[in-house]
């Protein structure tokens, strides 16, 4: 990177495009500053070699889960980016943690990267956490992440808590491979959309267990969709509040966990785990079954449209197999 000209925009041009509140590091010899031009895709220049973002895993519930060396990581980095800065303090009052915090969300992420990658340049040492648990999973930083890797900085991480992996763990079910979503969407439409994608993975080939986030409020009506699209029979479990005073996992088939929890309303943080398809599950052995019989009379277009039709699978899945089955027995 050559060092800034005439034509570089001024401290003042620049502060008054990217806000910050992070001052810059004083440069040692043979330093310089990151430069950017714009977005992430165009970050043209090596971050310092001192800067550093570190993602922090912080508790799920109870505090105590707190590691000692992510309390000595936030004690000693410039700042803490949070989802939530009034939920992120009642955590760090609790361990004695003063830095200055600055919120980092859906929202703002993008408009944050510009400023952050130039205090990275100057050598700070940021450090990310959400509100619970282990950054980037179902919350903010990937972008930023991705800017900084992009831009050749230094990311590292202090591992810890993980409602998910704990989830899984406790649930009885095959720990591997497994397959972690996130938030499934909230409307049933959308929400049957996907799970019949996964779905169709299955009859593919796909066998892990899979793991979700839902909210209170929605847990009954997602547990009903999952046991009409992915079969009622399947094994599950339902972890809430874990690590927490109330912590539950409740254990049973999609059928009977959807249920109790229509009759008994959740409460808390939930995770859903779902075992892999059960072992004499047809599904897949019916798909083919159709689009063979489909196939001896019709293109693999209108089979794959016309089986998508009555299986209810995406059409871009069915059709994927079609195409596997016609070219033969490397398909079968």
């Amino acid at each position: 990177m050559s060092d800034a000209s005439s034509s570089s925009p001024s401290k003042s041009q620049h502060a008054a495009e990217h806000p910050t509140d992070i001052p810059p590091r004083t440069l040692h010899s043979g330093e310089t500053p990151l430069r950017h031009a714009g977005n992430v895709d165009e970050t043209i220049a090596v971050l310092h070699r001192d800067g550093e973002l570190i993602l922090v895993s912080t508790p799920i519930g109870n505090l105590g889960d707190m590691s000692r060396r992510a309390v000595e990581t936030l004690q000693a980095v410039d700042l803490i980016l949070c989802e939530d800065t009034r939920t992120s303090a009642r955590l760090l009052r609790e361990y004695g943690i003063h830095t200055r915090t600055r919120p980092l969300h859906d929202h703002n992420e993008d408009r944050q990267i510009p400023a952050l990658l130039d205090a990275l340049g100057t050598g700070q040492r940021i450090a990310v956490i959400s509100d619970a648990g282990t950054p980037l999973m179902s919350d903010p930083g990937y972008r930023l992440v991705r800017a900084v890797v992009a831009a050749g900085g230094h990311v590292t991480a202090v591992p810890g808590p993980n409602a998910a992996v704990m989830a899984l763990t406790l649930s009885g079910l095959p720990p591997h491979p497994f397959m972690f979503s996130g938030f499934l969407p909230p409307r049933e439409a959308a929400r049957r959309e996907v799970l019949a994608q996964l779905h169709a993975a299955e009859c593919a080939g796909l066998s892990a267990t899979l793991i979700w986030h839902e909210a209170p409020h929605r847990l009954a009506e997602m547990l009903a969709t999952l046991a009409d699209v992915m079969g009622g029979d399947r094994h599950a479990a339902v972890a809430r509040e874990l690590t927490k005073r109330f912590e539950e996992v409740r254990r049973g088939t999609v059928d009977e966990l959807a249920a109790h929890y229509a009759e008994n309303p959740a409460r808390g943080e939930i995770t859903v785990v779902l075992g892999p398809p059960l072992h004499d599950d047809s599904t897949a052995t019916e798909l083919d079954t159709q689009l063979r019989e489909a196939l001896r009379t019709l293109s693999v277009k209108d089979a794959a449209a016309l089986v998508a039709g009555i299986t209810s699978l995406p059409r871009r899945t069915v059709y994927a197999r079609a195409l596997e089955l016609a070219r033969g027995p490397q398909g079968s």
